[in-house]
């Protein structure tokens, strides 16, 4: 069984938004055990988005559009999705009403567009949508399924990954393809595929390595009757990449190094605080932006200049003149100041030039100083970054998060 996913919206080919969908549907579709073959973006054009259906009908058992089913004239996807399959549209009362009382409990006037989202297919079933107001559909006619979801976020992942996953696994009725991505820090691509090399030459489960900004992946994926027996497959190939790559192998899935380290933090009941001066406060965003982050973490200062470094921090004057705001001396001064005003554990700090030119001292583009201070003294690691202005911010945040949850095993 096969799927294609078709994309709708003009905004996505100028460039004006990112299609993250696509993707999720597709991985959805494959641990589905349905082969995703094509993938495509069409605009908001009634002529293109037919002939685009009809040529995906014409090759696929299932067909995905992402996006158009809202009430604006250029909302497409339902009219084009009844023509490609010859069918006509009808309105459902009970959505209609939905929809008026909607509008009404909100004291905003309702335009008759709006009830195009009472429309569908008459070979369709609709998706209830708790979180919009234009539901999905679900349409099945001459041994062709058209799914049709929503384009927003909210209303997009949870109607993927709930009554959309449950029916492709209804429809598929066999083999599912499921996926355990393994997240390796502190090793490139290259030697971690040395390392696993053999294990890559397995048909089932299979390994793929793919790198990642400072980190490396390992995807392991089986085909098997359902997830359970999936996961039973992958566990002992999981086991023997674990005794290979050690420590390296911080986390699964969707965990980030953040979540890790945080995980260590909260587990061993010590807390972390940061400072930060070519990152701009990247690394403190990153630490919570993870739930429950307040349970480890102090808190931070973003000393952009020496002279707040001086006056946020106190960093003496003849340090900075001596060694430079971008140096060892002044990392670890920054690092053991902010753990100590903040009363935490480990202080983290981070210095450097993230470019795009060259600093008053002279620093080249990319080096960074990142320092953990700890109950057992300060370590700084010296780091010479390639890339853009925000890729080089970001190595460095990764750097950090690395090193402190290296120093939390290492203390351990």
């Amino acid at each position: 069984m096969t799927a294609e996913i078709v994309s709708v919206g003009t905004e996505l080919l100028l460039g004006q938004i990112v299609d993250t969908h696509a993707p999720l549907m597709a991985r959805i579709l494959a641990e589905c055990g349905i082969g995703c073959t094509h993938r495509a973006t069409v605009g908001d054009n009634m002529d293109r988005l037919v002939a685009t259906l009809k040529q995906a009908l014409g090759r696929a058992d299932v067909v995905v559009t992402i996006g158009g089913l809202g009430p604006t004239v250029d909302d497409l996807t339902r009219d084009g999705i009844a023509i490609a399959l010859d069918d006509t549209l009808e309105e459902v009362p009970e959505v209609a009403h939905k929809l008026r009382a909607f509008f009404e409990s909100r004291g905003v006037q309702m335009t008759h567009s709006n009830l195009k989202q009472a429309l569908k297919p008459t070979c369709a079933e609709l998706i209830d949508n708790p979180n919009g107001t234009a539901p999905g559909l679900i349409c099945q006619k001459g041994g062709k399924a058209v799914l049709a979801l929503p384009g927003p976020k909210g209303e997009f992942d949870p109607m993927a990954q709930g009554p959309v996953r449950q029916f492709l696994e209804q429809l598929q009725g066999g083999q599912v393809i499921h996926s355990r991505v393994l997240r390796i820090i502190g090793l490139g691509e290259s030697l971690v595929e040395e390392r696993v090399r053999d294990l890559m030459d397995g048909e089932n489960p299979t390994v793929a390595p793919y790198a990642q900004t400072a980190e490396c992946h390992l995807r392991v994926t089986a085909r098997a009757a359902d997830r359970e027996a999936a996961e039973l497959m992958i566990d002992p190939v999981v086991d023997e990449i674990r005794n290979r790559i050690g420590n390296h192998l911080y986390g699964f899935n969707e965990t980030t190094i953040e979540m890790a380290t945080l995980d260590l933090l909260v587990e061993r009941g010590e807390t972390v605080s940061v400072a930060e001066s070519m990152t701009g406060g990247a690394l403190g965003a990153r630490i919570t932006s993870v739930p429950g982050s307040s349970k480890a973490f102090r808190g931070g200062v973003i000393v952009y200049t020496v002279d707040a470094k001086q006056t946020l921090l106190g960093i003496d004057s003849g340090l900075l003149t001596e060694f430079g705001p971008v140096s060892e001396e002044t990392a670890k001064a920054m690092a053991e100041t902010v753990r100590e005003r903040l009363g935490s554990t480990y202080g983290v700090a981070i210095t450097g030039n993230a470019g795009p030119t060259a600093d008053v001292d002279g620093k080249p583009v990319g080096l960074a100083y990142i320092a953990v201070a700890g109950p057992d003294g300060v370590t700084v690691d010296k780091a010479q970054y390639r890339g853009l202005r925000e890729d080089i911010q970001r190595r460095a945040t990764q750097t950090a998060l690395s090193q402190l949850r290296w120093k939390l095993l290492s203390d351990a």
